[in-house]
């Protein structure tokens, strides 16, 4: 499997603490079956985390990929971020200050959970134009979409592409994301499953457990996509495979 969400460096964000949860986050998902993993920190978000591209960002990386190897987990770490929408995205792209997944098209974007959909809307259409492709994190826990799932039928519609995060089927983050994230995927409205690990010991990289789960009711080939060619594709710079998706009017 490959994980493109995942917050694995160290003492960046409120992920990994240090040098060692990395190495242990790197372990379980090894042991799940990952073995590709994208170092997603938290960036641009006003007031907090800025987190831009930086000498700093590349030191931390470096130092977790040479402890990775030097360790013999078999796991591959690629750059990335997530990026906290703002109106000046494309602006910071051009800057150089942006990584995207594996410094290909697409780019990993969240939003604020009571976000105003229509500045949403703004901001994706914005980044779409400078030819950067979005993939919109846990679209399943956002106040705004579980008021309006259409939302992201539009959004498939217009090429963008969503992430669900594995806890939200075990109700990690509540009754109403579990729903959404089922929905979605029953309307097959997913491009990927990622972890959004956070650490070792609380939402973790371990991606098996949900695997299992999801297979009892879906399709192999589905999640096959979901779990492996997708996220594949997306740090390969590569088109992604899509589904027919089901507008929320259908029964």
């Amino acid at each position: 499997m490959v994980d493109i969400h995942t917050h694995i460096l160290p003492g960046i964000d409120d992920g990994a603490i240090d040098l060692y949860d990395t190495l242990d986050m790197a372990q379980m998902a090894a042991e799940s079956q990952v073995h590709t993993i994208v170092a997603t920190p938290h960036c641009n978000i006003p007031g907090m985390q800025d987190n831009y591209y930086n000498e700093e960002y590349m030191r931390l990386f470096q130092a977790a990929e040479e402890a990775i190897r030097q360790e013999d987990i078999p796991v591959r770490l690629c750059p990335g971020m997530e990026v906290f929408a703002t109106g000046d995205l494309p602006e910071l792209l051009a800057a150089g200050k942006i990584l995207t997944l594996n410094k290909s098209c697409y780019m990993l974007m969240e939003f604020a959970f009571d976000e105003d959909p229509d500045f949403a809307d703004y901001v994706l259409e914005k980044v779409s134009a400078v030819g950067v492709k979005p993939v919109i994190a846990h679209a399943e826990r956002y106040d705004f979409v579980q008021e309006d799932p259409h939302l992201v039928w539009q959004w498939c519609r217009k090429g963008y592409l969503i992430q669900i995060n594995k806890g939200s089927f075990d109700g990690r983050f509540g009754s109403n994301a579990r729903e959404m994230a089922y929905r979605l995927l029953d309307h097959y409205l997913v491009s990927v499953i990622a972890s959004d690990a956070h650490g070792s010991q609380r939402r973790t990289t371990y991606m098996l457990d949900v695997y299992e789960k999801l297979k009892k009711k879906y399709p192999k080939r589905y999640l096959e996509v979901l779990f492996e060619e997708n996220p594949k594709r997306i740090c390969g710079n590569q088109a992604t495979l899509r589904f027919q998706p089901r507008p929320f009017d259908e029964h």
